[in-house]
């Protein structure tokens, strides 16, 4: 089975039961519900969809609600369609009205206030180019086409060289969160993040919405202030979106790839889960193969270590989103059976005792130091809070990676992680009695053989649920 895991977007081409259905048993482990789309009735179906597919099928598909955050749209213009002329001033408007090819309504009504002289307007991922000439800073700013084409209504606008003052979450942003929290999906993503406060700001409303929800945040990077802060940012995020479509605008193109490897290597040290996400097989929209550029872009990100690849259009709006995710899934598997994914050379956690985590951090790293000599079939780990999982994840053993745990809600946040399998595990009686009963689970479930060596990792005693402080070796008999 594959490692690295799918995010999958739902649209209009993959909203029925049966083609989620499709996509789960071709390899989709994530689901991720759009914000910038769908009325709430839609999305709760969806949300319920996933929920009783996953009792079907024995699945723990996870939800990843997604955010729009603060993106920047012109308005609607004339004929859905005006021409933008290179050369030609247009005026750019914060009062709303029919945009023409001299004028145009943009929805942000700092923009006169935010932007300089000299700044650079990008329209519709970078199609359109526009430089600002002069703004009044109350209403309008006066802008020169440097490269012009047809500009149809609502696309997006990106602004390379301004700092932007709106908030990181928009009014429909705190509606939207408010109807994940409600919903308890597991992964929430933040649009257009700009620093680790807007982490902080997010946290602080999940945390006040319902101490019971556990919902973890994935820090969408997108724009060149995120990059900036990326060490802090890495620190108080869950996990990380490599959101390369409106990154590429914001940053010059070249700058991408480096910066897709220097955030999944971040990421691994910081054990945190990374996701790399836009066009990763948009020929795929409409073609039933991918082109060999994709197909390397793909392997090229598993081969790099990332946690996750994510499809957007292809499953959303795409002719067929199930073959997608299966051609992804095709990739995946050869390349993590061909190439040297395994067994990252992770530093050994620092001699610290006051440091809380030191104690579950040593055992993970020997654990995967342990697969690695024994050649061991699997590790498992007790947890109650995932923490094992994530940490484990991130030193990428070859053994598989089998969690049980008594706590529901963490099989399915753990589904976006590396190598993670879990199973749903209730019972407490004493660590001997607990390791051959999921070692006979195990065999039982055809994951391991008679012969095989195990590596456990628990906490003892099992009843306090504490920090992971026990690992044993043993053969399946």
């Amino acid at each position: 089975m594959k490692r690295t895991k799918i995010v999958a977007t739902l649209g209009p081409a993959s909203s029925s039961a049966a083609v989620i259905e499709e996509m789960i048993k071709a390899g989709a482990d994530v689901c991720r519900i759009n914000f910038s789309h769908g009325a709430y009735d839609i999305v709760l179906e969806q949300i319920n969809t996933i929920r009783s597919l996953n009792k079907k099928l024995g699945k723990h598909t996870a939800i990843l609600a997604d955010l729009q955050g603060p993106k920047l749209r012109i308005g609607v213009v004339e004929n859905n369609g005006v021409e933008l002329v290179a050369g030609k001033e247009v005026t750019i408007t914060t009062n709303e009205c029919i945009g023409t090819a001299e004028k145009l309504y943009i929805t942000y009504p700092q923009f006169p206030k935010d932007v300089n002289v000299g700044e650079n307007i990008l329209i519709d991922d970078g199609k359109l180019l526009l430089t600002v000439v002069s703004t009044n800073g109350i209403d309008e700013v006066k802008a020169i086409v440097g490269h012009g084409g047809t500009l149809s209504s609502k696309k997006g606008v990106n602004l390379p060289n301004t700092k932007i003052s709106l908030p990181c979450l928009t009014e429909k942003d705190l509606k939207d969160l408010d109807f994940a929290l409600t919903h308890k999906v597991d992964w929430v993503g933040l649009s257009f993040v700009r620093s680790a406060a807007d982490i902080i700001e997010l946290k602080h409303l999940i945390q006040n919405f319902d101490h019971n929800v556990r919902t973890r945040v994935v820090a969408k990077i997108e724009k060149p202030e995120a990059i900036s802060d990326i060490d802090n940012i890495i620190k108080e995020t869950d996990a990380l979106m490599v959101a390369r479509g409106d990154l590429g605008v914001e940053v010059p193109m070249q700058e991408v790839p480096v910066i897709q490897k220097m955030l999944v290597r971040k990421c691994l040290e910081a054990s945190k889960p990374v996701i790399i996400a836009t066009q990763m097989m948009e020929s795929m929209i409409t073609n039933i193969s991918p082109s060999r550029a994709e197909v390397n872009d793909v392997a090229n990100s598993v081969m790099d270590g990332a946690d996750a690849v994510m499809l957007s259009g292809e499953t959303s709006v795409g002719n067929h989103p199930a073959k997608v995710v299966a051609a992804m899934t095709k990739i995946i598997e050869h390349v993590e059976q061909e190439s040297d994914v395994y067994n990252r050379d992770n530093a050994a956690p620092e001699v610290d005792i006051h440091n809380q985590r030191f104690l579950s951090d040593s055992i993970c790293y020997t654990a995967a130091k342990m697969a690695q000599r024994t050649n061991a079939a699997a590790i498992v780990t007790m947890t109650h809070s995932g923490y094992t999982a994530f940490k484990l994840s991130s030193h990428r053993p070859k053994a598989e990676i089998f969690v049980f745990t008594d706590n529901y809600d963490i099989l399915t946040t753990l589904n976006l992680v590396w190598g993670v399998r879990g199973f749903y595990y209730d019972k407490n009686i004493s660590t001997d009695h607990t390791i051959a009963d999921i070692k006979f689970i195990l065999k039982k479930s055809g994951e391991v053989k008679t012969g095989d060596l195990i590596i456990n990792i628990a906490s003892i005693p099992l009843s306090e649920m504490g920090k992971s402080n026990m690992i044993k070796l043993s053969a399946v008999e």
